[in-house]
């Protein structure tokens, strides 16, 4: 009976020999074999206890204000493939022994055999930085059920708090991952200006700021290793070939332009290196503030899965907050934007709302209609008089009114937040900037186009008390929102970085 059994069991090790031989031989690759390892006991042991399940931080879902929350980690689907944790599979170091084998028949086997081996080397690097991104998933959601901040004890910096973030252990242990983990390589082809450049002054500089600051690698996000990275950046600015190809009067179709540069961008680093083929640009991201960025890139197949971060964060033009970024616009004039220094008390604030700009796009043609002139409470123009301080205003009001223009996006709501004045968004699609972390309606007033006409009765019926907390969250929030010179912990340029980690973080490369 024991030999029996004994038998049984060689004739078993024998079959499955020949099985894992075989996946080799058969198809020239390890993909009948990798699945295995992802599916073995030895994969999920090698993951932290909470993790025996994949968690994920949830992917940015649109909300009644079209943003996005980031709270407590949940379960991943079922389905969905578990994350790698074990050696890759061997490889043969020679081609085996075939009888009858020609010349031609060993060289095709040696090519397959090398095909094979680069293929799991490939899969080795993924599985590792899946992994990663794995334990940092089961950290978040440690973090979370515990309710701590432990993981950042020995920087003793700043550590988020309070009722301006969804949730604050998620954003502050997702952060700590992000400063442990994220490494980011930029593409090198391309010359300035259109390429590694773009404006530092003006509507769009923020767009011209980040491309700069990347080229610097000042942050220790960047990496000189490609191997080594999370993420990829594609270095060029809409906003300079719109300067370039834009012609007053002509009929060139300029987004059409602009897509066909990104797109030939996009084929030159494919032929050149295997990053965006292995995941299909999914792991790469661009950056843009000009309102027709969207429009250039929305349409292109090649650039379908690229994570694009965007000032026009516009869902009715295509922004997906699943997959992209909002990034918050500023303008730059002769120099970076800075916090109010002594910011007017609120008991002194004696306007209403304030807003000043120009007269352009349905929503603030609709806002003059309906307030232009109406009541003294309700301060709004095309253009302040010679003499009148713009940011005197803002920091005398208790609202900012921050209406779309030509499109979503505005400068007025990081003006507003910087001088301390409550900012009103009025947009339709528009996703705020970092709305994954942060809860705007603990410090902003939203309002629906449609209810510009009811604008001061919605602001008056606000309680003075919830008023003050509105307007003291605004000077919290305040360190999210400042540009610092080189860039500092949670500032504005840290935030964005954060943003992009969250996308990379929901991503699982096996899933493509």
């Amino acid at each position: 009976m024991r030999g029996d059994l004994s038998a049984i069991l060689f004739l078993l090790v024998l079959l499955f020999s020949v099985a894992i031989f075989n996946s080799y031989n058969g198809s020239g690759t390890s993909s009948s074999v990798l699945p295995f390892f992802r599916l073995s006991s030895v994969t999920m042991s090698a993951l932290a206890p909470t993790d025996s399940a994949p968690t994920t931080m949830p992917a940015p879902a649109p909300t009644d204000s079209a943003s996005a929350t980031m709270s407590s980690p949940t379960p991943a689907d079922s389905a969905a493939a578990p994350m790698p944790g074990s050696a890759p599979a061997p490889v043969p170091e020679s081609v085996p022994e075939m009888p009858n084998a020609t010349p031609s028949t060993v060289s095709n086997a040696s090519a397959i055999t090398e095909k094979t081996r680069s293929s799991v080397v490939e899969m080795s690097r993924l599985e590792k930085m899946e992994e990663g991104l794995a334990r940092s998933r089961a950290a978040i959601r440690r973090a979370v059920l515990g309710r701590n901040y432990t993981s950042d004890r020995k920087r003793r910096g700043f550590v988020p708090r309070g009722s301006i973030y969804h949730n604050s252990y998620a954003f502050h242990q997702s952060y700590v991952e992000m400063e442990k983990r994220l490494k980011i390589w930029i593409y090198k082809e391309g010359e300035p200006p259109i390429f590694h450049d773009g404006s530092s002054m003006g509507l769009y500089s923020i767009e011209g700021q980040f491309i700069q600051e990347m080229d610097k690698k000042r942050l220790p996000f960047i990496t000189n290793d490609p191997e080594q990275a999370l993420l990829y950046f594609l270095p060029f600015s809409v906003e300079r070939m719109v300067r370039f190809f834009y012609k007053k009067g002509s009929t060139v179709n300029v987004v059409k332009l602009i897509s066909v540069v990104i797109s030939d961008y996009v084929q030159v680093v494919a032929n050149k290196y295997s990053y965006w083929n292995s995941s299909n640009g999914a792991d790469h991201f661009m950056v843009a503030c000009h309102d027709w960025a969207p429009k250039a890139t929305v349409k292109e197949e090649v650039v379908r899965s690229l994570i694009r971060v965007m000032c026009n964060a516009n869902t009715s033009e295509g922004f997906n907050p699943r997959k992209d970024a909002p990034l918050p616009e500023f303008n730059f004039m002769f120099r970076l934007p800075t916090v109010v220094r002594v910011p007017t008390p609120p008991s002194s604030k004696r306007m209403l709302a304030f807003f000043a700009g120009g007269n352009h796009g349905s929503v603030r043609k609709f806002l003059f209609e309906q307030w232009d002139g109406k009541d003294p409470q309700i301060q709004i123009f095309q253009r302040l008089a010679v003499g009148q301080n713009y940011r005197e205003y803002m920091m005398n009001a208790k609202y900012c009114l921050c209406p779309s223009g030509y499109e979503v996006a505005s400068p007025r709501l990081t003006e507003s937040i910087l001088a301390g004045c409550v900012p009103v968004p009025i947009s339709d699609g528009y996703v705020l900037p970092f709305s994954d972390v942060l809860d705007w309606s603990q410090f902003s007033v939203r309002i629906p186009v449609q209810k510009i006409p009811k604008l001061k009765e919605i602001l008056s019926n606000i309680p003075e008390h919830s008023y003050l907390k509105l307007q003291a969250n605004v000077m919290k929030v305040q360190k999210h929102f400042v540009i610092n010179d080189p860039p500092k912990r949670f500032d504005v340029v840290h935030m964005l970085f954060h943003s992009i980690w969250l996308r990379r973080l929901n991503l699982r490369l096996y899933d493509l």
